[in-house]
């Protein structure tokens, strides 16, 4: 590989009690993919922002091509060819695909957009990506993984030579994941210089030439990927020893806790599964298989067609969500940012969300009630913070996740659905939402959990229900897991 093309050289950045980045110096080169790990919290997106512009470091200076700048700006970033794919997509919901592949450079004169060829060109960028999405297509229409793909679309269709992805893989399945690194690789070959942010380590030892470790807003190491193993990365990163990727749950499977038969709604059809009591019940599938579409279509948040729903035994009627909460289901959605929390909230007024009722009285809130029930919650699951009235769009990722758990569990709901659960999680977060999965097992909950991470499916389903278009393709009981297995069964091979 060649010369450095960017540096960062002491860079910090502090908040008001939050010292984000502390004197963090760490170099790129040009047509290397460049792995940037660490927890949540340990200053990586502030690390990218710094790059992109979007905040301006406290000390510190950026070396671009051997030039020397204090700082960047948006437009800067832009001229010099640094793109970033940010975890936060940065789309407009209301324009075609095509439209927000090129934002701010459509083509066409000063009066008129060339459409026509702002969707030709975007079809090809989806040929050269192996991806199928309709460029006339509205973004609001699209699912997570469709936006995603949105989103490394319009980066590619700048001449970049620094390309930013900040956990672009996180909503992708295995297959949408295997075509993007395939991209990554081109863009290396191609000189591109790739920094690339994920928390699945697979990845890092997959795609990465180099991996550089944060801790605490520090800069701890960089090495060559090859030169490390998956266990020291782990501890670099959370500085300590994780000896198991997925806790033993060793509780036993009870009675029947949920019957779902000949489900139909929008996207899905015919699709039959039970769930017992202590069980980690899995779905797989490719983007568009209908897992999403089957879980809100039985939470009431998105309307049934047919089918019938047992809890417990008893024929139950979900028209709508408020049902489903009354009966004691909860949705931990894949979204947690739009449709798990309320971010403008603090913690305890989240938690406290599905208990209104329970904890007023004609009209009037009883705050002891809510405050000894969320302040429990925040205890018992280990929620980060230095207060419960912190705002929670100021929490990690993982933190967030804990939050619209606790919000289910003061509800005391039977069943939880988990949707993506560890999405933009680090390991350290991820070893302990599982642990809470196993703890709500050995409490005779029934867990539901759609993954596209295929590890985590394998290693912490007891059974797993596999979909495609829609349908329901198999089921497969633990001693017959296996990764082909399942993406032979997910793609209509099987």
């Amino acid at each position: 590989m060649a010369d450095e093309v960017l540096e960062l050289r002491h860079i910090s950045k502090q908040y008001p009690g939050v010292l984000a980045l502390n004197d963090v110096s760490v170099s790129f080169r040009t047509g290397e993919v460049h792995a940037l790990i660490g927890e949540n919290g340990a200053g990586k997106s502030t690390l990218i922002k710094v790059l992109s512009g979007a905040i301006i470091p406290d000390h510190g200076e950026i070396v671009f091509n051997g030039v020397v700048y204090p700082s960047m700006t948006p437009q800067l970033s832009k001229k010099l060819g640094i793109a970033v794919i940010y975890q936060e997509f940065n789309l407009f919901p209301s324009l075609s695909v095509a439209e927000n592949v090129f934002s701010g450079n459509l083509m066409g004169n000063a009066v008129f957009i060339d459409r026509a060829q702002c969707e030709q060109r975007t079809a090809e960028i989806f040929q050269r990506m192996h991806i199928k999405i309709n460029p006339k297509a509205m973004v609001k229409d699209l699912t997570v993984a469709y936006k995603q793909m949105v989103e490394i679309a319009k980066a590619l269709s700048k001449n970049v030579r620094v390309l930013i992805m900040d956990e672009p893989t996180a909503p992708l399945t295995t297959n949408e994941t295997d075509i993007l690194l395939e991209i990554v690789a081109t863009l290396k070959k191609q000189g591109v210089t790739v920094i690339f942010i994920t928390h699945r380590l697979s990845e890092v030892f997959r795609i990465a030439d180099r991996v550089t470790v944060m801790r605490d807003g520090c800069f701890i190491q960089v090495t060559d990927a090859k030169d490390i193993t998956r266990d020291e990365l782990i501890k670099a990163m959370v500085g300590r020893q994780i000896s198991d990727t997925y806790p033993k749950r060793d509780c036993p499977v009870g009675k029947v806790a949920l019957e779902v038969r000949n489900l139909r709604a929008a996207g899905v059809g015919d699709i039959n599964f039970d769930v017992r009591e202590g069980e980690i019940l899995g779905f797989a599938g490719l983007v568009g298989a209908g897992r999403t579409e089957a879980m809100r279509a039985l939470f009431g948040a998105d309307q049934k067609q047919s089918g019938t729903v047992k809890l417990e035994g008893a024929l139950v009627n979900i028209k709508n969500p408020r049902d489903a909460v009354k009966l004691g289901i909860g949705l931990i959605p894949e979204d947690r940012k739009q449709h798990g929390v309320v971010l403008g909230f603090p913690i305890r007024w989240n938690i406290s969300l599905t208990i209104l009722k329970f904890i007023s009285k004609l009209s009037f809130l009883n705050k002891t009630k809510e405050k000894n029930i969320t302040d429990d919650l925040v205890a018992s699951l280990s929620i980060k913070t230095p207060h419960v009235m912190q705002l929670t769009r100021n929490l990690s990722g993982g933190n967030q996740q804990k939050v619209v758990l606790a919000k289910w569990l003061a509800a005391n709901c039977k069943v939880l659905i988990f949707d993506e659960p560890t999405r933009g999680i680090d390991v350290g977060a991820r070893y302990e939402i599982y642990k809470l999965m196993n703890e709500l097992c050995a409490r005779k909950k029934a867990v539901i959990m759609i993954s596209s991470d295929m590890e985590e499916l394998l290693g912490m389903s007891g059974r797993i229900i596999v979909l495609c278009e829609g349908r329901q393709a198999g089921e497969l009981d633990r001693a017959d897991f296996s990764q082909e297995t399942v993406l032979q069964m997910a793609s209509g091979q099987a």
